[in-house]
């Protein structure tokens, strides 16, 4: 079978950032760390601001950074090994989220083709279809990578923290971009996303506006499960997020997260219990603590089929 070998310090590089605080500070760290780096800024809307990248990359397949992403430097000492299968495919590490400790594609390093991105359509560019109004991921040729290459502090302001949390205390819920529900809730969504949604409603008090995080994504969930007239498909607008952030920022984030735990519990039958600082800290600590990436071709379904044995 033909291979292709690719240096990833072959490919261009796209820092991509709309209204991060901390952007400026981490584009400094990014053009040290990848002095070849481009930087995309300011485009509205998910689907529009990767057309954007994509535009702008020479290379017909290119790296994508986050805004609010710091990267490990070793992968861009690494190399893409592609079968002919893989050709078309886009790949996704997991990152480290700073605020709770998960590991997951959210935020993580990218690697997209331009052909890919020239032709998808979903976000604000949906086609129509459940699974692409507020992801990238359903795509066949979307691929989950099983290593961890960077770390995403989505925490640098009150609304950003809020912001990470109210989205995938949404996303988390969903099944394949659908909305299930309440009684469908257990059965249909993913195991994998009820431990990361539980973890994001509880866990965080230790970072800064950790607390926001956490009342976002509460909020997330009862707004898309216990309030069956929002739209959750609004979570992909920019404008949409912040006038409900306007709704809140003058509240207290203790009495908000409060507020809605209690139907969480009682209708989604969730896990609420709010981790307070040292707790939190002490849970970042020793969550996956003998966490190894394998390589950085190894896909993540491959280590979950081993792990389960199917």
């Amino acid at each position: 079978m033909k291979q292709h070998n690719i240096d990833i310090a072959d490919l261009d590089c796209i820092y991509l950032t709309y209204d991060e605080p901390n952007k400026e500070e981490t584009w400094v760290k990014i053009k040290n760390m990848v002095p070849w780096a481009q930087r995309i800024d300011g485009i509205k809307g998910s689907d529009a601001a990767h057309k954007a990248a994509a535009e702008a990359s020479d290379t017909s397949r290119f790296v994508l950074i986050d805004g609010d992403n710091i990267p490990d430097p070793a992968f861009f000492n690494s190399q893409l090994v592609l079968a002919e299968r893989d050709m078309d495919c886009v790949f996704r590490w997991r990152a480290r989220n700073h605020i709770n400790g998960l590991m997951y594609g959210n935020g993580g390093l990218s690697v997209w083709t331009k052909e890919f991105v020239e032709n998808m359509r979903t976000h604000e560019a949906s086609d129509g279809s459940a699974a692409n109004d507020v992801e990238f991921c359903f795509y066949p040729n979307y691929i989950a990578m099983h290593d961890c290459y960077s770390t995403t502090y989505p925490n640098g302001s009150e609304f950003q923290a809020w912001r990470a949390g109210f989205r995938e205390g949404v996303k988390m819920c969903l099944n394949k971009g659908a909305r299930p529900s309440i009684t469908e809730f257990k059965d249909r969504v993913h195991q994998r996303n009820l431990d990361h949604l539980t973890v994001w409603h509880n866990v965080g008090r230790d970072a800064d506006y950790g607390i926001w995080a956490l009342v976002g994504s509460r909020m997330g969930t009862y707004m898309t499960m216990i309030t069956p007239t929002w739209d959750y498909k609004e979570v992909q607008s920019f404008d949409a997020l912040e006038e409900l952030w306007n709704s809140v920022k003058d509240s207290n984030p203790e009495i908000l997260a409060g507020q809605v735990a209690e139907e969480l519990v009682a209708q989604l039958d969730l896990p609420i219990n709010m981790l307070g600082p040292n707790e939190s800290k002490f849970f970042k600590q020793h969550y996956r603590s003998n966490w190894h990436n394998q390589g950085v071709m190894v896909r993540e379904m491959d280590v979950i089929q081993q792990q389960e044995g199917w």
